[in-house]
């Protein structure tokens, strides 16, 4: 636990700062239960309490197992992004290439369309700011809509001049390439600064 100026925090969360000073460590679990029990709240608002702490610098909650390596990173919670992104890009895919006809067409036009419009920029943006802290997320989500639409483009244009020219099936394979590199470079900058974060 850090010790800080506590005249900013509110007075339950500088009550259960203090309740939680008397403990030298404890898991997270612990922590909402003695909270709970000493303090007289209900769960959710211990939790929320803590997380509140948490974020605003008071305490430090650090992982019980830390991913030694990058394999077992890829297959930790932290990178469950990379493979909700993964799944996205797969869908895209088959809908792509196998359905031309109604009621699923409808869903090819949707994903299509988040494929084309957001996950590109969004690799980007995550490749160039790893930390989940530096942008907002509607920042984030504008710029991913932003770096889109200026990478959707030159892939076109690059495709232009290419024997394959351009069609459906190499802007499709092109952009999915593209997702998935920059997709696993912000994976592994994620996991160098979680190895900074946590091991150094």
């Amino acid at each position: 636990m850090k010790d800080k100026e506590l005249s900013e925090l509110k007075p339950l969360e500088k009550r259960i700062f203090k309740a939680l000073q008397r403990y030298k460590e404890l898991t997270l679990d612990e922590a909402v239960e003695n909270v709970v029990r000493e303090e007289g709240i209900d769960k959710d608002e211990a939790t929320k309490t803590i997380y509140l702490l948490w974020k605003k610098g008071y305490l430090d909650i650090t992982m019980e197992q830390t991913p030694k390596n990058f394999l077992k990173y890829l297959f930790s919670i932290e990178s469950i992004w990379f493979h909700i992104f993964i799944v996205i890009i797969l869908i895209t895919s088959l809908l792509v290439i196998f359905v031309e006809e109604p009621p699923l067409l409808y869903l090819r036009y949707i994903f299509g369309s988040l494929f084309i419009l957001y996950l590109p920029g969004y690799s980007l943006i995550e490749v160039l700011y790893p930390r989940g802290d530096e942008l907002e997320p509607l920042e984030r989500m504008a710029l991913s809509i932003g770096l889109s639409l200026a990478l959707v483009p030159l892939v076109g244009l690059v495709l232009n001049y290419t024997p394959w020219g351009i069609r459906l099936t190499p802007i499709l394979v092109s952009l999915v390439i593209l997702t998935i590199a920059l997709s696993s470079g912000a994976l592994y900058r994620k996991y160098m600064y979680f190895r900074l974060q946590f091991e150094g």
